[in-house]
């Protein structure tokens, strides 16, 4: 290379390390919440924080932030605080176990007594752990109960409602997510009804339980069958009346159209718990004479366990809380987290407070849930990311804990793969959702810079009565265009 060569590489290389530079620091100086801020000219409370984790040395970079320590609702970001104050409670390994016990003896495949569901207050109990539960008392040798079911929920359960949308589901409810709680709860607090069109146009849907083949409930069909490609719209709603629970399905399907699971929740959860294992018992084959009851009280000391079933590693029962925010799931769980019999959510929410306030400079933390359903929940962009650091520095629960969070360019929760690819594949996301009585989204976890740093990132948006109807794309778009400005730049 001649020398004319060698001092225009020079110059070549000066050039593009100047103009480099000058990319940073311009990246840099756009590196913070400017756009998601401008939400508060309409009106919007924010508080928002993003910092860089230097795992070395342990100290922090601030990147962005906007009246950080403020205190708002954090709405299904508190599961976040869930699982954290849960993993450090019980370990990423741990099982919840419901087991059917009995005081009494077997005499020639009669069980001389009740026979007592106890539930273990398991998050995710569904049908299918009640078959094993059902197969196992066949197995060692029971044939007929001489006495009632009886379904204890002495741990919690039934649980007070705080929230409008659980009080009022006690007698009608649209949806599943505020579905009753319990110890002793199956399949989430929640009736499944199967809708499948008939063979013919006209006639009415077929209708049935998902998990039985007895009819446990009133269903009130009036799903017609209409011509193919015609469309399908169902509407579901359980109430509870002088039957007990009835499910009544309006709407229509298409002849072509596959069945549909319709989910929505039951009245109480631990009759619904005795409902569907009464069936059980009865097609196995296993006769019960009495009717079955619910309790409070805890099994006699002299109870002998014939039957068992664990539930899933609490690092799995995690993926769902978090992925499909569960809010059955998510309360149960917190209920669990206290010590005392009979708990309540309030108590619940004092036991992960409990957990943040040992974190060294946390702050402010109210919660009256696990799940966020509750309008008094409150914490700072602050908090949150002190709670995820935390978790971060702890390496043995820190893969169970971040596996929970979502990858915007694959999660299950479609709504938030918004933004460029560096957003979407360099963030790993909660989300909080709440429209009543004022409008609430809020997003937190951690992120991975272009030079491979982590960082963490909490936001939490909140209106009130006199602020416009705030949709995800208002909020996820700022927030992913700020974030990739942050990721670039570092």
């Amino acid at each position: 290379m001649g020398r004319f060569a060698r001092k225009r590489m020079r110059r070549w290389s000066l050039m593009t390390g100047v103009a480099t530079l000058a990319l940073c620091a311009s990246t840099s100086l756009l590196a913070d919440f400017n756009r998601l801020g401008q939400l508060q000219n309409k009106g919007f409370s924010i508080s928002a924080e993003a910092r860089l984790l230097d795992a070395g040395s342990g100290a922090n970079t601030l990147l962005g932030s906007i009246t950080p320590d403020r205190q708002l609702s954090p709405a299904s970001v508190t599961k976040a605080y869930l699982s954290a104050a849960a993993l450090n409670r019980f370990g990423p390994q741990h099982r919840f176990t419901s087991q059917l016990v009995s005081a009494a003896s077997i005499d020639n495949g009669v069980l001389r007594g009740d026979l007592v569901f106890e539930g273990g207050g398991d998050p995710g109990l569904t049908t299918e752990n009640l078959w094993r539960l059902v197969q196992r008392l066949h197995l060692a040798g029971v044939r007929e109960v001489d006495g009632a079911l009886v379904v204890s929920q002495w741990r919690f359960g039934a649980v007070d409602c705080i929230t409008t949308d659980r009080c009022n589901a006690l007698n009608r409810v649209a949806n599943a997510y505020s579905a009753p709680l319990s110890s002793a709860g199956v399949n989430f607090g929640s009736w499944c009804v199967n809708v499948a069109p008939a063979t013919s146009a006209g006639a009415p849907a077929q209708v049935g339980l998902c998990d039985s083949q007895t009819s446990l409930i009133t269903i009130d069909n009036q799903v017609v069958t209409r011509p193919a490609n015609s469309g399908t719209e169902i509407s579901a709603e359980r109430i509870t009346d002088e039957r007990g629970d009835v499910m009544r399905l309006t709407g229509q399907i298409s002849t072509n159209a596959t069945a549909r699971d319709v989910y929505r929740g039951a009245g109480d959860a631990a009759e619904t718990t005795a409902q569907v294992l009464m069936g059980m018992l009865n097609q196995a084959g296993i006769q019960v004479r009495e009717p079955w009851r619910v309790s409070s009280s805890q099994p006699p000391g002299s109870a002998q366990r014939l039957a068992a079933v664990d539930s899933q590693p609490l690092q799995e029962l995690l993926l769902r809380i978090m992925n499909y925010s569960n809010n059955y799931m998510a309360d149960v769980l917190a209920l669990d987290l206290v010590e005392t019999p009979q708990a309540q959510l309030r108590q619940a929410g004092q036991a992960i407070e409990t957990y943040a306030q040992s974190l060294p400079g946390h702050g402010p933390l109210t919660l009256y849930s696990g799940s966020g359903l509750t309008t008094e929940n409150r914490t700072s962009a602050q908090g949150v990311n002190v709670m995820l650091e935390d978790m971060f520095r702890q390496s043995s629960l820190f893969p169970s804990f971040v596996a929970a969070f979502q990858s915007p360019a694959n999660g299950v929760m479609r709504f938030i793969r918004r933004g460029s690819s560096t957003f979407q594949n360099n963030v790993m996301i909660k989300t909080g959702t709440l429209n009543q009585p004022f409008a609430v989204r809020a997003a937190a976890g951690y992120f991975r810079t272009a030079q491979g740093r982590w960082g963490v990132f909490s936001v939490m948006v909140n209106g009130n009565s006199s602020t416009p109807y705030l949709s995800w794309s208002e909020v996820l778009d700022p927030l992913s265009l700020d974030l990739e400005a942050m990721i670039l730049a570092n």
